[in-house]
């Protein structure tokens, strides 16, 4: 046998994980310099929220609810907020949303009285909802599929640097008065979207490129991604789009990938946003006796372990695959949880904080780039975007409630395993379920 054709029948190299250079549409980079700007916003608005409650002469717990009014209103609108991205387009619902949130700032700063901060806060997380799923469409529509999980990333990692940097600058402005950061917000809202207004004109243009790209720079992918439907625009605008391309709850709910994930994002919101912000810093001040400023520390240690897994997460979801990141994610974070209980002094308390921040950024791109491969870049699936949104908020809102409880009733170790139980619930849900990046 010859050598020429020995070489022939030599199997090919394996496929190297390194995936194509995709260049960022300009699209995504204005929804990423928007998501910066709104989260340097609520950034610097919540460490003075609970302080100005107060300033009423309310108790601490009044002065939570004012916190938790916010969080409450996304639950409840986020079925509107999904009927409205399919009537009204993406673009428009993100605009109005932001418009009602800083409307809500500006009022709060106003307030006259505990009830009226209650009420214009609460009326804010309507807004808030409307622009979360409406950007999380744009996303889906304008990013290439075979960069899902990447700009996920990115666009995740510009809201964390956000929220890194706004308590920062929120704590200067508090010095020149508790009103100054709300209007603040509200004119960094104003802002955003003007910017999204004026530099993202057209997104069905915008989503018809991003598929164009996605032909010529992945001519190896078939496009059958859960019936996707990207073949379906007809070049006209994006209200027409909607019209001819819905993809109804009903039919997301059949798929087994759509339901794990929406296992996964309850077991997210209840450990990263909900006993994270609720039980961690409790934790600290009273379980290992640390000042108010270590406390303050775990969550930023967090956060800085959730910023170093987004550097690679996204890149590796859209490599490897969605299923094994939110199954490494849910197993990091769900054992980081249940241990941080029973750490017994700081040392390991930043630590096993480090490492649950790093199992939340884990999964975070790649749930994103589930629900974006159920959909498609070319259909409008507004409802299954706010049915994903509630089950995270759902467990922001559930999860401290139920670890107070477990708190006062035993202590608070098997508070923070519960974390670890319902991540093992969601760990079960996806083993079954197929990968959405190979359908």
């Amino acid at each position: 046998m010859s050598s020429s054709t020995a070489s022939s029948n030599t199997p090919p190299a394996k496929k190297s994980p390194d995936l194509p250079a995709v260049k960022l549409p300009r699209d995504i980079k204005v929804l990423v310099a928007a998501a910066f700007m709104i989260a340097i916003g609520f950034g610097i608005v919540a460490p003075v929220l609970p302080q100005f409650a107060q300033s009423f002469d309310v108790s601490v717990s009044a002065a939570a609810v004012v916190v938790s009014a916010f969080a409450f209103t996304r639950l409840l609108f986020a079925p509107m907020s999904g009927w409205l991205v399919e009537r009204m387009g993406e673009r428009r619902t993100y605009i109005l949303g932001i418009l009602i949130v800083a409307a809500s700032s500006a009022a709060c700063a106003f307030a006259q009285n505990y009830w009226q901060l209650l009420l214009y806060r609460g009326l804010g997380g309507i807004g808030s909802t409307m622009f979360t799923v409406a950007a999380m469409g744009l996303l889906i529509r304008l990013a290439p599929p075979q960069a899902r999980g990447r700009i996920s990333s990115l666009y995740a990692g510009s809201f964390l640097l956000g929220n890194i940097a706004g308590p920062a600058v929120g704590g200067l402005l508090a010095g020149l008065g508790m009103q100054l950061p709300f209007l603040v917000y509200a004119a960094a809202l104003v802002l955003v979207a003007l910017l999204v207004a004026t530099q993202l004109p057209s997104v069905a243009a915008a989503a018809r490129r991003a598929a164009a790209q996605a032909r010529t720079g992945a001519a190896t992918d078939n496009g059958t991604s859960f019936q996707s439907g990207r073949g379906t625009s007809n070049g006209a605008g994006v209200s027409t789009a909607v019209k001819k391309a819905v993809l109804p709850l009903r039919e997301a709910l059949g798929m087994p990938a759509y339901r794990a994930v929406l296992t996964s994002g309850f077991a997210n919101g209840w450990s990263a946003f909900g006993i994270r912000m609720a039980l961690v810093p409790l934790f600290a001040t009273v379980a290992l006796e640390a000042g108010t400023e270590v406390a303050g520390l775990s969550l930023a240690v967090f956060a800085v372990g959730t910023g170093v897994a987004l550097t690679f997460s996204g890149k590796l979801a859209d490599a490897w695959g969605r299923k094994p990141m939110i199954l490494s994610g849910l197993a990091v974070n769900g054992i980081a949880m249940g241990v941080l209980g029973f750490t017994g002094n700081e040392f390991w308390f930043f630590l096993v904080s480090a490492i649950a921040g790093l199992g939340s950024g884990l999964m975070g791109p790649a749930q994103q780039a589930v629900v974006a491969d159920v959909i498609g870049n070319e259909r409008s699936g507004g409802k299954v975007l706010a049915t994903f949104q509630m089950s995270s908020d759902l467990g922001a809102i559930i999860g401290p409630i139920a670890a107070g409880m477990l708190v006062d009733a035993f202590s608070f170790g098997p508070a923070f395993l519960m974390a670890t139980a319902v991540a093992l619930i969601s760990f079960l849900f996806w083993l079954p379920a197929k990968d959405t990046k190979l359908l």
